[in-house]
C-alpha cells in the first residue's frame, strides 16, 4: 500500500490524458468545420435557423421530439433509411454545424425526420394535422396528439381564421367552431418545414474503391 498514492495518480493521469487526446482528435475533426462555398453558386451550405423556425426548434426540443425520433440519416449498408426515403444520402457532421442544438436522437418510435420536408406529403397541412390529429392522416400511429398547440373557439360570423385547419370525420370540431393552430404550432411547423439536407457536400457522396488499386493487391 506504500505506492498506493502513486498508482492513483498513474491511473488518473492516463485515464486524463486518454480523455484529453479523444475530445482533442474530434474537435480537430469536427470543430475545424466551416459552411461550405458552393463553387458555381457561391452560396454557403448550410444556411442557419433564422425567424419562425428558429423559435420552432426550441418548441421541438420543449415537447420532446428527439424521445421518439431521430435526424441522422444512416448510409447504404448500415441501415435502410434511404430506401424509407427518409433521404436521398447520407447525413455528415456539416450538415449539423449551424445548429443550437443538435437532435440526433436515438430511438425510432417514430420516423426520422432530418428530411422530412422534402416528403411530398408532408405539407403544412399534413404536419398541423398529424400534430392535432394523428390517427386522422395515419391510422394506427402511437403519436400522441399535441391538440394542446391548437386553439378550438367558435366561428366568428363573417370572421372565419384562414388558417383554420380543414378537418374532416372524427377529426372535425364540432359545428360552428374551428380550430386554429397557436404561435408555438406555427414556429413547430416552420422548423419541421426547414429539415431537408438536400445539397450533397463532397464528403457525403458514396465511397467507391479505386479499380486499379484493388487490382494491384
Amino acid at each position: 500500500m506504500k505506492n498506493g498514492l502513486a498508482l492513483f495518480f498513474g491511473a488518473f493521469a492516463v485515464l486524463a490524458l486518454s480523455t484529453g487526446a479523444v475530445l482533442y482528435s474530434a474537435h480537430k475533426q469536427l470543430g475545424s468545420l466551416t459552411q461550405y462555398k458552393d463553387p458555381v453558386e457561391e452560396t454557403l451550405y448550410p444556411a442557419p435557423l433564422t425567424g419562425l423556425a428558429d423559435q420552432g426548434r426550441a418548441v421541438y426540443q420543449d415537447l420532446g421530439c428527439v424521445s421518439c425520433h431521430t435526424q441522422q440519416v444512416r448510409r447504404d449498408g448500415f441501415g435502410g433509411d434511404t430506401t424509407r426515403q427518409w433521404g436521398t444520402r447520407q447525413s455528415v457532421a456539416r450538415d449539423y454545424i449551424r445548429e443550437k442544438t443538435v437532435f440526433l436522437g436515438s430511438s425510432r418510435i417514430g420516423p426520422d425526420l432530418r428530411n422530412v420536408a422534402a416528403r411530398a406529403y408532408a405539407d403544412e397541412a399534413y404536419l398541423y394535422t398529424i400534430l392535432y390529429a394523428p390517427h386522422a392522416v395515419a391510422p394506427g400511429t402511437n403519436m400522441p396528439s399535441y391538440d394542446f398547440l391548437f386553439d378550438v373557439h367558435p366561428i366568428r360570423p363573417g370572421q372565419a381564421s384562414p388558417h383554420a385547419l380543414k378537418l374532416t370525420g372524427k377529426a372535425a370540431p364540432a359545428p360552428g367552431y374551428e380550430v386554429v393552430p397557436t404561435h408555438r404550432a406555427r414556429a413547430l411547423v416552420a422548423y419541421l418545414r426547414s429539415l431537408n439536407d438536400a445539397y450533397e457536400y463532397p464528403e457525403a457522396k458514396p465511397f467507391v474503391a479505386d479499380a486499379k488499386k484493388e487490382e494491384g493487391k
